[in-house]
């Protein structure tokens, strides 16, 4: 008597695992800057996966990796943007303010 065939389940996309970690990294580094590089990216590896994952009909997984990415990515991005103009405005206010004397 055969064993019972079941159905594989579908397998996980690597790009939305490739989005999911680069957004991470992008998030967790944005005050090296590094979100500047690794938003842009996550993102638009988490839209192709996503493009990808809806267009193979069932047969690639990891819909939530992809998407997860997609946003890690834009909120890495626009981390370091701010920690950026955070950083630079910062620096300038303090060397005009040191330039003032009395006297």
């Amino acid at each position: 008597m055969p064993g019972a065939v079941g159905y594989a389940q579908p397998r996980t996309d690597g790009l939305a695992i490739a989005s999911l970690i680069v957004g991470i990294v992008g998030v967790v580094c944005f005050f090296l800057c590094l979100g500047i590089v690794a938003g842009p990216t996550a993102a638009i590896m988490g839209f192709v996966s996503r493009q990808r994952i809806t267009s193979s009909g069932g047969m690639l997984g990891g819909g939530g990796m992809a998407l997860a990415g997609l946003i890690l990515g834009i909120v890495g991005f626009v981390a370091s943007v701010i920690w950026f103009f955070f950083i630079v405005l910062s620096g300038h206010t303090t060397t005009t303010t040191g330039l003032i004397t009395l006297g």
